[in-house]
């Protein structure tokens, strides 16, 4: 069994770890806001209605550079007189926005979770979309980028995780 001692010199162990059960709620939880960029594909790509739809919290020319297949446009600054007209709020939503240096998709869950609606937000948006290999659309038609090694498996259909 470890230690139960911590070493306050280390600056990972300097704020001990949660218990086991405190940790596990955390994440529980984690994963009731979240779905990353590959789940969100296997989802779409499996056939049938996925049970959800993805809502791309960006602006209009951000829509046209790309953006997920089959996604709704809805810019966060719209979603309170917008969300009605697009979004049955029986359904789950997903948001993004560009990537994990942008908090649009997470203010965009906030606006559509405040309006009722059940809401994840997917990690990495549509930067990892992009770089993690899968197809998207733009004004011009369909696109797809080479899968970046340092992002997902360049010859495998999932990282095993």
């Amino acid at each position: 069994m470890p230690s139960q001692t911590l070493n306050t010199g280390n600056p990972v162990l300097r704020v001990p770890p949660a218990s086991p059960a405190a940790a596990a709620a955390h994440f529980r939880a984690s994963l009731a806001f979240h779905a990353d960029v590959s789940d969100v594909a296997a989802a779409l790509g499996a056939g049938g209605d996925p049970g959800f739809v993805v809502v791309d919290s960006r602006s209009t020319a951000s829509w046209d550079q790309g953006h997920v297949p089959g996604a709704v446009h809805l810019p966060t600054a719209l979603v309170a007189e917008q969300a009605a007209g697009l979004l049955d709020p029986a359904v789950p939503v997903v948001t993004y926005c560009w990537g994990p240096g942008c908090d649009g998709g997470t203010r965009s869950a906030l606006a559509l979770a405040e309006l009722g609606y059940r809401v994840k937000e997917m990690l990495g948006g549509f930067e990892y979309w992009v770089r993690e290999g899968f197809a998207y659309e733009t004004w011009e038609g369909s696109e797809r980028r080479p899968v970046d090694a340092l992002t997902a498996p360049v010859d495998a259909d999932d990282c095993g995780c």
